[in-house]
């Protein structure tokens, strides 16, 4: 995968994001409240006669409440977009791929829905996750945080948080944990941790947990 920086979206298909300015009616609302960190969404759309990074287009950065609100509301939500299309949501600077000198030495938290969970439970997962990350929801172990993706696909949707050292396994536990309950994923249920390392390599379907929760 090369790694040059994405052009924006142009595709019709695609989400576009037209975000007018509200009228101000109070100065109180000229004052936006920022987060900690700046993030960048990310569209992957899998268009076969395209390479992998032609197909990955930057829609937005933002770095207050205000903005992200403005953003979520005007794309479109993950179960309406296409089979192999992907959502991407990072901290600025970090691009959504293994090879990210922020990720390389990663892994993920990975969930993968069942078809019906498409309906009934993979936007709310979906805004969920991206309000963890945006609110810094994992105390200190937020800073391993590198970002999330939802993976839209046939066979079952995917969740994911990535984090950019699989050795710390302390922090990964705290996200792991506290990601689980935030979703309200049955205690029965287990999601797994996996190495970027494991996943690129792997050599069968399915790739090996480093941590389970």
């Amino acid at each position: 995968m090369a790694t040059s920086e994405p052009q924006r979206a142009t595709d019709p298909e695609e989400p576009s994001v037209e975000i007018s300015a509200p009228e101000v009616t109070s100065t109180e609302q000229y004052v936006k409240h920022p987060l900690q960190n700046r993030w960048a969404l990310w569209y992957f759309k899998n268009d076969k006669s395209k390479s992998w990074t032609e197909n990955l287009r930057l829609i937005a950065k933002f770095d207050t409440v205000e903005d992200f609100w403005a953003l979520y509301n005007h794309i479109q939500q993950p179960s309406k977009l296409g089979f192999g299309c992907d959502y991407c949501l990072f901290k600025d600077g970090i691009k959504p791929m293994w090879e990210d000198d922020r990720n390389k030495l990663g892994g993920r938290w990975l969930m993968t829905l069942g078809k019906q969970q498409r309906h009934n439970d993979l936007d709310r997962y979906w805004m969920e996750t991206l309000l963890c990350l945006i609110g810094e929801s994992f105390d200190e172990a937020s800073e391993d945080v590198c970002g999330a993706v939802v993976n839209v696909r046939p066979k079952g949707d995917k969740l994911a948080i990535w984090t950019g050292n699989c050795q710390n396994r302390e922090a990964i536990m705290t996200i792991g944990q506290q990601y689980k309950e935030r979703l309200n994923v049955p205690i029965k249920a287990l999601i797994g941790y996996q190495s970027h390392d494991d996943t690129s390599s792997k050599s069968g379907s399915t790739t090996k947990n480093m941590y389970t929760v």
